[in-house]
């Protein structure tokens, strides 16, 4: 049995990434979302109005279980994204995957997907551009979910996240939900079949 691919979505908040994820986890076989655990507090889903619950959306941990899986080597990365808010993927629960011929889709900030790419080569990287700055910053307002100053420091990442793309295998720049859905599933499917 041929091991599975491990594919990375990445793109600034409210680009659309969890849709794309969601829909490709949802609609084709063989494909398994890894859960990050994080150390913020679970959020109200916009779409069902309900709170997000551990071990679906996230695993939600106190900031010292979260260290305390730094110091046993548990992730295969991590990453600090907001003033002391972590994300990190677990490393047994995607390798496992992989090694049953598993497709694992990740969807991590760019940090994480550069550290992933680094000491896993053969990781497929995509990532979701916005049409433009002031379409993404429509995007933050109309979720209604987050502070001015918190719009502010999303908007401040998303600069420093474009950057980074270039390192990406593949930059989609974004569109409607339906293409950008079809683009990134074109990419992964072709991928996966080889």
């Amino acid at each position: 049995m041929k091991n599975g691919k491990l594919i990375i979505i990445s793109g600034p908040s409210g680009v659309g990434k969890s849709t794309i994820r969601k829909r490709l986890v949802e609609k084709n076989n063989n494909f398994w979302y890894s859960i990050s655990m994080t150390t913020r507090k679970p959020r109200i889903d916009e779409k069902t109005n309900k709170l997000e619950e551990n071990g679906n959306e996230y695993y939600f941990v106190s900031l010292e279980e979260f260290k305390e899986n730094i110091k046993k080597d548990n992730f295969f990365e991590y990453t600090e994204v907001y003033n002391g808010i972590y994300y990190g993927t677990l490393k047994s629960e995607v390798i496992e995957k992989l090694e049953h011929g598993i497709n694992v889709i990740l969807e991590i900030d760019v940090d994480g997907a550069l550290k992933i790419k680094k000491n896993f080569p053969e990781a497929i990287l995509i990532f979701i551009k916005p049409k433009s700055f002031f379409e993404l910053e429509q995007r933050l307002r109309n979720r209604k979910s987050d502070s001015e100053d918190k719009i502010k420091e999303r908007l401040d990442k998303a600069l420093y996240e474009i950057e980074k793309s270039i390192y990406y295998d593949y930059v989609i720049e974004s569109n409607t939900k339906e293409e950008d859905y079809e683009r990134v599933k074109e990419i992964v499917l072709k991928k996966v079949e080889n």
